[in-house]
């Protein structure tokens, strides 16, 4: 591949934001990625802002 045709491919390129879900623990709800909902239930990660 050409260096011309990575660089417009690289250019093309936006990152989207997350996709949230909202889960509740303790009964307080928190703001989190949807492909790591499990992850934070399971207490894998520690909970945004503790």
């Amino acid at each position: 591949m050409s260096r011309s045709n990575t660089r417009h491919r690289r250019a093309q390129w936006k990152a989207s934001t997350p996709d949230l879900a909202v889960i509740h623990v303790d009964g307080r709800a928190y703001q989190v990625p949807r492909r790591l909902v499990r992850a934070y239930a399971r207490g894998l990660l520690p909970l945004p802002g503790s």
